[in-house]
């Protein structure tokens, strides 16, 4: 009997295992089936080569390099744009372990060709245009020839990064480049002519056609499931970048609408504040307004340091103006332009001064205008909001009670009055304003003539709406 259960138990343990092994092939099957999957990870570029483009890139290339993917395909439409950004997206594809692959989808010109340039293939939509890479301002004049050179050099070295063959044929040994890097040249000069493609003088832009004729296009395709085709790759999935909604809130609050509101928020809210004693609400407000405007535009690299920080002193010194120092004068005038000067520049890029010299005013003009007319809604807004604020009876922001004499109530110190005639000393500068000491108190006083320095002799000489006036004696 015990021979018997052995025998049982031991079939039980063979099959068991029989199981087991079976069950770990198919889960090695399985595992080889997925490997065998390739995963092709696209991201569309269809708008300026600015730096939210290259901020695209650079989460995409890195979500594509932690999937492991083994195509990146960058779906293009663009008109060109910076070439600093253009170049540093080149930069990415070049380095990039993963081969890169693009579709133009309709138009890759001048910051979009280089792209397009640096990518492993090229897929384009027929119809679709290549080239004309020559750099010029924003209002369309040519820039001088030292980035025009730059340009030509980074086109050709782009071309030429991929790759050469050399044929002998007889005594004469010829290269064969795989994208003719005098073809990428010309895309940028327009005296520089290639034998039966440019000898017009003029810049180049080749069709999808000629594109495919002279090796700078690999096909021609009418969507994405159409280029991984060409690309003779099967068994794929295909992954698309999606912006978080972090990126999707910062391109939200970049729009000109939302800043005119914030600046309008900003302003108003510290004028509000102004009319209150304390800190309450509006400064809140103007503080979060602030914060919501500045933050986007410095992660999407917009506003640098030195904005955010001309605003700030700007707002410093009107602080000063309004709560140290008598009077408005230069300090109020200069926080009031540091304030217009760093909303104004925050809400460009300021990469276009190097690349666009003169015609990059047209942009600051708008800003300008745009910060103008927020400034001046605002104050409209406030003025109206703090009377209603401050003669709400819901909101209790106004004295209503009346506070008769004959209750003991008086609108002035009757202390002061008794000073009229009485010495002392100023216990700080008056430029008029400042303030004095009279036996062991100290008063708020203004000078009835010129300045006093600290610490000399002054006599009281009258009282005027609670407020004493002295001079130096």
């Amino acid at each position: 009997m015990r021979k018997k259960i052995k025998i049982l138990v031991n079939f039980f343990v063979v099959l068991i295992l029989i199981v087991c092994t079976s069950a770990d092939s198919l889960v090695v099957n399985n595992a080889d089936a997925d490997e065998s999957k390739h995963l092709v990870y696209k991201f569309d570029i269809k708008d300026n080569i600015m730096k939210p483009a290259w901020r695209i890139t650079q989460k995409a290339f890195d979500e594509a390099n932690i999937l492991k993917a083994d195509y990146i395909i960058i779906h293009l439409n663009t008109y060109g744009g910076a070439l600093n950004i253009a170049d540093s997206i080149r930069t990415k594809i070049l380095n990039s372990n993963i081969p890169v692959f693009v579709f133009i989808d309709n138009q890759a010109i001048s910051a979009g060709a280089l792209i397009s340039i640096a990518c492993d293939s090229i897929y384009m939509r027929a119809g679709g245009s290549l080239g004309a890479a020559t750099v010029v301002s924003q209002s369309g004049e040519v820039v001088p020839d030292k980035y025009q050179s730059f340009m030509r050099s980074t086109m050709r070295a782009t071309a030429e990064s991929h790759g050469r063959d050399t044929v002998i044929s007889g005594n004469d040994t010829v290269i064969k480049w795989h994208r003719d890097p005098k073809i990428a040249e010309a895309m940028v000069d327009p005296q520089l002519k290639v034998d039966g493609i440019s000898d017009s003088g003029q810049v180049l832009t080749l069709t999808a056609e000629e594109a495919l004729k002279v090796g700078y296009c690999e096909g021609l395709a009418d969507n994405i499931n159409s280029v991984i085709g060409l690309a003779g790759i099967e068994n794929y999935e295909l992954k698309t970048y999606k912006p978080s909604t972090t990126e999707a809130v910062i391109v939200f609050l970049l729009n000109p609408i939302v800043r005119a509101i914030l600046i309008i928020l900003i302003i108003g809210g510290i004028y509000i504040e102004m009319q209150t004693p304390g800190i309450g609400f509006p400064l809140v407000v103007a503080i979060a307004a602030a914060l919501v405007f500045f933050a986007p535009s410095y992660l999407h690299g917009l506003t640098e340091n030195w904005e955010i920080l001309i605003f700030i002193v700007g707002i410093v010194l009107i602080a000063l103006e309004i709560f140290v120092i008598p009077g408005f004068g230069v300090a109020g005038v200069s926080g009031i332009i540091l304030v217009i000067v760093g909303l104004t520049m925050s809400l460009i890029d300021n990469i276009i001064f190097e690349y666009e010299g003169l015609g990059a005013w047209d942009k600051v003009l708008k800003a300008f205008f745009l910060v103008i007319i927020s400034l001046f809604i605002s104050f409209i807004l406030s003025i109206v909001l703090s009377k209603k604020l401050f003669t709400s009876k819901s909101l209790r922001l106004a004295l209503n009670t009346v506070q008769d004499k004959d209750e003991g109530y008086i609108g002035i110190d009757r202390q002061q009055k008794e000073m009229i005639g009485r010495e002392g000393l100023a216990f700080t500068v008056l430029r008029p304003s400042g303030r004095v000491e009279i036996e062991g108190e100290i008063y708020d006083a203004k000078a009835e003539i010129g300045y006093i320095d600290k610490g000399e002799k002054i006599k009281v000489t009258r009282d005027e709406a609670g407020q004493l006036y002295v001079m130096k004696i």
